[in-house]
């Protein structure tokens, strides 16, 4: 695997999830996305900046729910974007909808410590 640059967003698939979320020994920030999607879009920018801020503390992925339903559909996803916190290995906040920086920075402030 190539090693990622600090604070980058990469994708997750199936058989990558378990390793990159469930077993990661940080929080992680999932964003559940579409190409087609104008705010997933529009989002997208902010959450790679809160990545890049925050890279030593929060690890932030991402999941095209096109290329990934059955993920999708396990994390009850039916609106995009959404975003789930995962701590040791379990869910433990998630929302759906874009916000500014300052909004969803209040959301991770928990998991920025």
């Amino acid at each position: 695997m190539a090693a990622k640059s600090a604070g980058s967003v990469d994708s997750v698939t199936e058989q990558t999830f378990p390793a990159r979320v469930l077993q990661a020994k940080r929080p992680v920030l999932v964003q559940f996305w579409a190409e087609w999607c104008g705010p997933c879009i529009r989002v997208t920018p902010i959450v790679e900046q809160v990545a890049a801020e925050h890279a030593g503390v929060l690890d932030v992925v991402k999941v095209n729910v096109d290329e990934e339903p059955g993920l999708a559909g396990r994390h009850g996803i039916s609106s995009i974007p959404a975003f789930v916190v995962y701590a040791d290995g379990a869910p433990v906040k998630a929302w759906t909808g874009a916000a500014p920086k300052p909004r969803l920075e209040r959301s991770l402030a928990p998991f920025l410590r």
